[in-house]
């Protein structure tokens, strides 16, 4: 999908980074440049932001650097955590960037059990959380689900989702990057996908499109490869009117949907965002490896023992994104 990455804006003393470990990517530089609005950033190798200092402010800054306004009926993805995690993205940090966006928060019900496979006890875990005490909250799927388009996909030809999701304008994705026990790692692609499916479009996903009433056994990378195709209908769907924010802390090896995830082994990351998803989690992935943390091996372990890349690889060849990028460290 082309997107016009001219549209952005970057702020005025900003720096482009081209880590070390991007440059196996195809990085567009490896020069560190000032970085203008007149800088040499071309359509196809989209920007990602970064401050390394994560704070409620600052998550607003980084989706001002976006240049992207988000505008009417605004939904905010993002996950509510199940009960007994508490490795997710708390509504102290997120606050501002919901009011600013004047967003309501919403998720879909889980496939798994749990504390929130179903309305009542979802509600429950986003209050008890202190979601409701920020913002509304809406479970899409509480009353159905809609089918949306994929394009160019080899396992679903389409994705299901929550009905309500029909209702809003503009999404914000606010992810927390972290690892995850099935796909490795979730960040932007997983929160899209996944998380915006309503139960059954969960089961879809996780069975490569075999069945909206169990999981399946599928091949690792087909299911990998149908998260990307899920995501990659969301993101048609939304057009220009959909933006990426990840927070990359509390870096469990974990998902939030964990009840009892294993505590983080390494320090926190910062707050990243982009216009492409798929290059925000790769640049998550890349600043994982290139840190000087020991402590990331479990992480590293975790996404490369669940062939989490392929994800991005598959994702980039669908046309949903670019590996390829450019990051802009924000003061």
């Amino acid at each position: 999908m082309i997107r016009n990455y001219f549209s952005r804006m970057l702020l005025a003393a900003a720096t482009v980074v081209a880590l070390g470990s991007c440059a196996n990517s195809g990085n567009a530089s490896t020069d560190t440049a000032a970085a203008t609005a007149d800088s040499t950033l071309t359509d196809s190798v989209p920007t990602v932001y970064m401050f390394t200092e994560i704070n409620s402010d600052n998550l607003v800054k980084i989706y001002e650097a976006l240049g992207r306004k988000a505008t009417g009926n605004v939904a905010v993805k993002l996950s509510t955590g199940e009960p007994g995690g508490h490795n997710f993205l708390q509504p102290a940090l997120i606050k501002d960037l919901v009011h600013k966006v004047n967003g309501t928060i919403v998720e879909c019900n889980t496939a798994y059990g749990g504390g929130r496979s179903d309305t009542e006890s979802h509600y429950k875990a986003a209050k008890d959380h202190g979601f409701t005490d920020i913002a509304t909250v809406d479970i899409m799927d509480a009353e159905g689900e809609i089918k949306l388009p994929v394009e160019g996909g080899k396992h679903i030809a389409y994705d299901i989702v929550g009905s309500h999701y029909a209702n809003y304008d503009f999404t914000v994705v606010l992810s927390h990057f972290k690892g995850h026990a099935m796909a490795g790692f979730g960040g932007a692609i997983k929160n899209i996908s996944i998380g915006i499916a309503s139960s059954n479009g969960k089961r879809w996903i996780h069975s490569a499109g075999a069945s909206t009433t169990d999981w399946g056994n599928p091949e690792q990378t087909d299911f990998l490869e149908t998260m990307a195709e899920a995501a990659k209908a969301v993101d048609n769907h939304c057009g220009d009117n959909i933006l990426y924010i990840s927070v990359a802390n509390n870096l469990s090896v974990d998902c939030d949907c964990d009840s009892s995830p294993a505590d983080p082994e390494m320090g926190d990351i910062g707050i990243l965002a982009s216009l492409d998803p798929v290059a925000l989690d790769r640049a998550c992935t890349d600043l994982v490896r290139s840190s000087d943390d020991h402590g990331k091996i479990h992480l590293i372990e975790r996404i490369d023992s669940r062939q989490g890349m392929h994800t991005l690889q598959y994702a980039e060849q669908i046309g949903l994104g670019s590996q390829k990028y450019n990051l802009v460290k924000l003061d």
